[in-house]
């Protein structure tokens, strides 16, 4: 199972809303329901938002075992 609470927790810390996101790394609104839905995306898109976020992925997701 994934988790992006971390993502929307990073998000409101830095004053952004979902279709900031979107923006600013150009994915489509079907990743950001599998994103809402803690559904896996690609690797790719998940390098787009750290990079946009400057973070690293442990700051914006996690794997629950």
């Amino acid at each position: 199972m994934i988790s992006y609470n971390k993502l929307w927790k990073k998000l409101i810390d830095l004053k952004l809303k979902k279709s900031d996101l979107k923006e600013l790394t150009g994915i489509g609104s079907t990743t950001m329901t599998k994103l809402n839905n803690d559904e896996p995306v690609s690797m790719d898109v998940m390098i787009k938002i750290c990079l946009a976020l400057q973070c690293n992925i442990g700051e914006v997701m996690d794997v629950i075992l």
